[in-house]
C-alpha cells in the first residue's frame, strides 16, 4: 500500500492562500493593518525628523564656523559680578591664532521699550548694549533690513535691533524716522539683524555704538585717570580652526591675567552640538508612542485572526480531510498575519518617509531617513504580526476535520 505524502506549498503559493482570505475581508483587514501602520510611521517619522533636525544644525554649524570663542565677564571670588578690564580684546588681539576680535558691553541700567509711555518693567527681556562696528563678521550674522552702525552713526543716538528685539518692540521694518525710547530718550532705529544663531544674546538686544553709550548712557571707564569707553562683558574672538583649544587655553589669561578665575570661556559651537545630540533625547516618549500604536496593531491582527479561524472552520475542515498537514493549516494563517502586517508596515513606512521629507523641507533641513528607521519598522511590524498570528494559527491546525465539517 503506497503512503500519499502531502505536498508541500511552496512561498508563492502560501502568499497567495494567505491573501485569499486578506482579499476577502478587505475593510476588516484594512482596519486592522491601520494599526500597524499608525505605529510604523511614528517610529520612522520620528527617527527621520530627529536625523533630519540634526543634520540641518550640523550643517548650520559648518556654516557658521567652528573657530568662534567667546570671553565673558563671571563673578568674583565673593560672588559679585566681576568686570573684564578694558584692555580686554587688544590683548586678545595679539594672540597670533587670532583672526578677528570683537566686543559688546551689557548696559545694565538702560532699557528700551517701543515708547515712553510703556511701564518700566515691562522691558521683554531685552538688553541694551554698546558694540564694536565689526561685531556681525565676527558673529557671522548680517543685516536683515536698513544697516548696520558705521564710525558716524556710532556717535549719535542711533540704534540696530536684533532680530527677537524688534519682534518683541512690534517693528517689523525700518521706516524713516522710526524711534525706540531707550535709556531715557530718543534712537533712531537705523538696522535689523539677522539671527545670530552662535550669539543668541545679540538677537535680544538693542545694539549703540561705544561713543554713543559713553555720551548719552554715561557708560565709560577710566583708565590711568584717562576716561575711556567700556569695560566690555563679552569678547567674541575668532581664531584658526587648528588653534582653537590652544586659544581656549590661553583666552582667560589673557582677557584679564590678574583674575583669569572671573572670566567664563565658551565656544558656541559647542553649545549647539549639545542640542544637536540632545535632540533626541524626547524621541524615547514618541518612540514609546509608536511602540503603544504597534501593540494595539498587534492586538488587532489577533483580533482578526481569531475571528477568521472560527469564520472558516469549515474551510479548515475541507481542507484537512482533502489531506493538508496541521503544518500548512498553521503556516497558512500564521501567513496571513504576516503579509497583513508586512502591509500596514510599509504603508506605515511610506507615511513615515512622506511626513520626514515634507517638514524637512519647510524647515530647509536635509532630509535623512535613517536605514534603521525603515528597516526597523518593517521588521517590527513583521515580527509583531507574525506574534499577533500565532495563537490563531495553533488554535486552526489542532482543529480536528470532523469537528471543523460540522459547520458545513
Amino acid at each position: 500500500m503506497t503512503t500519499l505524502v502531502p505536498a508541500r506549498l511552496r512561498p508563492g503559493d502560501r502568499a497567495r492562500v494567505a491573501s485569499v482570505g486578506l482579499r476577502a475581508r478587505r475593510l476588516r483587514s484594512a482596519l486592522s493593518a491601520l494599526g500597524i501602520a499608525i505605529g510604523t510611521a511614528a517610529i520612522v517619522a520620528v527617527l527621520g525628523l530627529s536625523s533630519s533636525s540634526q543634520a540641518g544644525l550640523l550643517s548650520e554649524i559648518d556654516r557658521l564656523g567652528t573657530n568662534l570663542l567667546t570671553a565673558e565677564s563671571g563673578q568674583s571670588f565673593s560672588g559679585d559680578a566681576a568686570r573684564l578690564p578694558p584692555e580686554a580684546p587688544a590683548r586678545i588681539s595679539r594672540l597670533t591664532a587670532v583672526e578677528q576680535v570683537a566686543d559688546t558691553a551689557t548696559i545694565a541700567t538702560a532699557n528700551v521699550y517701543r515708547s515712553p509711555l510703556i511701564p518700566p518693567v515691562s522691558t521683554n527681556a531685552l538688553k541694551v548694549r554698546a558694540a564694536d562696528l565689526n561685531l556681525l563678521p565676527v558673529v557671522a550674522t548680517g543685516v536683515a533690513q536698513g544697516r548696520w552702525l558705521n564710525s558716524a552713526t556710532a556717535t549719535k543716538p542711533v540704534v540696530v535691533l536684533g532680530a527677537v528685539a524688534a519682534q518683541r518692540l512690534g517693528i517689523d521694518r525700518v521706516r524713516p524716522g522710526q524711534r525706540v525710547w531707550l535709556g531715557g530718550q530718543w534712537f533712531y532705529v537705523a538696522g535689523i539683524l539677522r539671527p545670530a544663531v552662535l550669539a543668541p544674546e545679540i538677537d535680544t538686544s538693542a545694539l549703540i555704538g561705544y561713543p554713543a553709550a559713553q555720551r548719552y548712557l554715561n557708560y565709560a571707564s577710566i583708565v590711568h585717570g584717562t576716561v575711556t569707553q567700556g569695560p566690555p562683558s563679552t569678547v567674541y574672538v575668532r581664531c584658526r580652526t587648528d588653534q582653537v583649544d590652544a586659544v581656549h587655553e590661553v583666552l582667560a589669561r589673557t582677557a584679564d591675567p590678574e583674575s583669569p578665575n572671573e572670566v567664563d570661556v565658551s565656544r558656541p559651537s559647542d553649545a549647539l552640538t549639545a542640542r544637536a545630540a540632545a535632540s533626541g533625547a524626547f524621541n524615547s516618549l514618541f518612540l514609546g508612542l509608536g511602540v503603544v500604536a504597534l501593540i494595539v496593531g498587534a492586538v488587532g491582527v489577533a483580533n482578526i485572526m481569531i475571528i477568521s479561524v472560527l469564520e472558516r472552520r469549515s474551510e479548515i475542515g475541507l481542507r484537512r480531510a482533502l489531506g493538508a498537514t496541521r503544518g500548512q493549516i498553521r503556516a497558512q494563517f500564521l501567513s496571513e498575519a504576516i503579509v497583513l502586517a508586512f502591509l500596514g508596515g510599509a504603508v506605515g513606512v511610506a507615511a513615515g518617509v512622506l511626513a520626514t521629507a515634507v517638514y524637512a523641507t519647510t524647515k530647509h533641513w536635509a532630509i535623512v531617513v535613517p536605514a534603521e528607521a525603515w528597516t526597523g519598522g518593517i521588521g517590527s511590524a513583521i515580527l509583531i504580526g507574525a506574534l499577533a498570528g500565532l495563537l490563531p494559527a495553533l488554535r486552526a491546525s489542532r482543529m480536528a476535520p470532523t469537528e471543523a465539517l460540522r459547520t458545513v
